[in-house]
C-alpha cells in the first residue's frame, strides 16, 4: 500500500471509468476527442485461432458489442509485441483506442534474458500505445492495466515523457495525462507512475546542457527535487571540503571556474537507529577529460557524468515518497572536469583522505578520485553497513556490454543476486563483473605511490572499479558502472525510451534493489500473489 504521504506528492490517480461506447467507425472523426485508451491484445501463436484480448480489452469489447473485435479481425492484427494499431471514434468519450501487441500470453521469467518477459512485455505494450496516442495529440491517456499495473504505468510514463526544457514555450509538446482504466489496483499504478517519475528526473537532470548544469545549479536541483519529500540535504561548498582535506576531490575541482559542491543527503525511513545503506553519486557535471581531453565529436554526451548523482538524486526522491522503511545516505561530489592552467597534471601524486598516495596517470580517470574521498568520509562519518556507487566510470564497461546492462563489480554475493534479481523485474539488467585481485595489483603495484587512477594494461572498467576497492576495506560494497547505460541511447532496444536522449537508468533497478532489502516479507507475498 502507498503512504498517504506517496499520495500527496502525487495525486490521486484516476480509475479512468469510461462511459459505455456506443458508435465506432475505422476513420479518423473530424471533431476527435483528446482523449486516447490503450488497450492489449496477445500474440496469435497459431494463424487461425482467435484473437486473444486483455482482461480489460474484453470488457471494453463488451461495451461496444464486439465492434472491436470486429475490427481486429478485419486489420488481421496478430499481437506481436510492440505492434500498435489505432482506431477512432469506437466511443464518444474516447477519440482514439490504440491496440497494442502484448506478445506470448504468460510470459514469465527467462533464465538466458535474466529478465521477467511478462513485466517488461507489458512496459513496452503501454509504452508503445501511449506515446503513439501522445503523439497524435491525445494530452489524457487512459491505460489498460494488462495484469500488471505497476508496469503499465512505468512504461506509459517513460514513453510519453519529453525534454524540452530549452525549447519556446509555444513550442513545447504537452505531456500527457496518464490515468488507469477500469481497474481497482490504484496503488499498483500510482506506484508505477512514481517510478516512471524519478527516472525521468533523473534523465532531464543528465540530459542538461553543461552551461545550465552545473554544481551549483545541480545542487539547486535536489534541494527542490528532496526537501518537499522530507529529505534532509546538507549542501558543503569548498572551505568545507578543504577542511575534510578532501585532496582527491579539490584536485579534480580546481580545474574549472565553477566551485565544487558536495551534498550530504539523509533519508529516515526506519525508526529503528540501524546502520544506513549509503548511496554515492559520481557528480561531474563536465567531463572533458581535463588534460588528457576526449575526442570533441564525443564530448558533447559527457555532460551526464553526472548520471550517477542524477540517478542517486532520483532514488532517493522515489524512496521517500513510497516511504521505504530504510536508512539511507546519499553523498555526491559535484564539479567539473577542465583543461586550464590549474588542471591537475598527468604525472601528479595526490594524498586522499584516507592518506593513500594516488598518483594521476590519465586526468580523464578524475570520477574515481572524487568517489575515493567521498567513501572513505562516508565510512568514517554515518558507518553503513552497505555502500552503493553508481557513476559512468569507464568506456570501458560500454565495449564489454554496450547499453544492454550495468556492469556490476561487488565483493557480496547477496548484494549481487539482489541486484540481479531487482533487474530482472525492472527490465533494466545489470551483469556482474570480475573484481580479481589480478586487476588490484594493476593498479597497486608500483614503487613510488600506493595507487594509480589508471592501473597497467586492459580492462578498463575492472581496473577502475578495483581503484575504488581500495577505499571500501570493511564494509559491503557494489559499484555500478552506468556509462554504457546511463548516457545517449541510439537506435532500437528499449522502445519506450526516447532515442538519443539520456535514460536515467538504472533508477528504477535502485528503487526495486532498496525495496527488495527493506520489505523482504512484502517481497515474498508478492511473489506468491504472482504464482497464485
Amino acid at each position: 500500500m502507498l503512504s498517504i504521504f506517496a499520495r500527496r506528492c502525487l495525486g490521486t490517480a484516476g480509475r479512468g471509468l469510461i462511459p459505455r461506447a456506443c458508435q465506432y467507425s475505422t476513420q479518423i472523426g473530424e471533431n476527435r476527442a483528446d482523449k486516447g485508451l490503450v488497450l492489449g491484445l496477445y500474440e496469435q501463436e497459431i494463424d487461425t485461432e482467435e484473437p486473444r484480448l486483455s482482461p480489460t480489452a474484453i470488457h471494453f469489447d463488451a461495451k461496444t458489442d464486439g465492434q472491436l473485435l470486429n475490427l481486429i479481425k478485419e486489420c488481421n492484427l496478430k499481437g506481436k509485441l510492440g505492434s500498435v494499431k489505432v482506431f477512432n471514434n469506437l466511443d464518444p468519450e474516447i477519440g482514439s483506442i490504440a491496440i497494442v501487441g502484448l506478445g506470448i500470453e504468460g510470459a514469465g521469467y527467462n533464465e538466458l534474458e535474466m529478465i521477467d518477459e511478462g513485466l517488461e512485455n507489458v512496459r513496452v505494450a503501454a509504452g508503445v500505445g501511449a506515446k503513439t496516442l501522445a503523439n497524435e495529440g491525445c494530452t489524457q491517456i487512459y491505460v489498460d492495466p494488462m495484469d500488471y499495473p505497476e508496469q503499465a504505468a512505468e512504461g506509459s510514463g517513460l514513453a510519453t515523457w519529453r525534454y524540452q526544457a530549452n525549447k519556446t514555450k509555444k513550442d513545447r509538446k504537452p505531456i500527457p495525462k496518464l490515468d488507469l482504466y477500469d481497474s481497482a489496483e490504484v496503488d499498483a499504478w500510482t506506484r508505477g507512475l512514481f517510478k516512471a517519475d524519478a527516472q525521468n528526473l533523473a534523465r532531464s537532470l543528465a540530459d542538461g546542457p553543461g552551461n545550465q548544469i552545473t554544481p551549483t545549479s545541480f545542487a539547486q536541483a535536489a534541494v527542490d527535487a528532496l526537501c518537499p519529500c522530507g529529505v534532509n540535504i546538507e549542501v558543503r561548498n569548498k572551505d568545507w571540503a578543504e577542511a575534510k582535506s578532501m585532496s582527491c576531490f579539490l584536485s579534480v575541482a580546481r580545474s574549472s571556474c565553477e566551485p565544487p559542491i558536495f551534498l550530504e543527503i539523509s533519508y529516515c525511513g526506519d525508526d529503528k537507529a540501524g546502520r544506513p545503506i549509503m548511496l554515492a553519486g559520481k557528480g561531474m557535471t563536465f567531463n572533458s577529460g581535463g588534460l588528457c581531453l576526449k575526442n570533441p565529436e564525443d564530448m558533447a554526451k559527457y555532460r551526464a557524468s553526472m548520471a550517477g548523482a542524477a540517478t542517486v538524486v532520483a532514488t532517493i526522491r522515489a524512496a521517500a515518497a513510497l516511504s521505504l522503511p530504510v536508512n539511507l545516505v546519499g553523498l555526491i561530489p559535484l564539479c567539473e572536469n577542465m583543461p586550464s592552467g590549474m588542471a591537475f597534471k598527468p604525472g601528479d601524486v595526490i594524498t586522499a583522505m584516507n592518506g593513500k598516495t594516488v598518483a594521476v596517470h590519465d586526468t580523464n580517470n578524475a570520477g574515481r578520485l572524487m568517489l575515493a574521498d567521498a567513501f572513505v568520509y562516508g565510512q568514517t562519518t554515518f558507518k553503513p553497513k552497505i555502500v552503493v556507487d553508481v557513476a559512468t566510470l569507464s568506456d570501458g564497461i560500454v565495449h564489454a556490454l554496450g547499453g544492454a546492462a550495468s556492469g556490476v563489480f561487488s565483493n557480496s554475493d547477496f548484494l549481487w543476486s539482489q541486484l540481479q534479481k531487482a533487474g530482472a523485474i525492472s527490465g533494466d539488467r545489470c551483469w556482474r563483473m570480475p573484481l580479481w585481485q589480478y586487476y588490484s595489483h594493476k593498479v597497486t603495484e608500483y614503487s613510488n605511490v600506493d595507487i594509480s587512477n589508471a592501473g597497467r594494461g586492459k580492462g578498463s572498467a575492472c581496473l577502475g572499479a578495483a581503484f575504488l576497492k581500495e577505499f571500501v576495506p570493511c564494509v559491503d560494497w557494489v559499484h555500478m558502472d552506468i556509462t554504457g547505460v546511463g548516457m545517449l541511447k541510439r537506435g532500437a532496444g528499449i522502445p519506450y525510451l526516447a532515442n538519443d536522449r539520456m535514460t536515467g537508468r538504472p533508477t528504477r533497478t535502485l528503487i526495486q534493489f532498496l525495496y527488495q532489502l527493506a520489505c523482504p516479507e512484502q517481497q515474498k507475498q508478492r511473489l506468491m500473489e504472482k504464482k497464485a
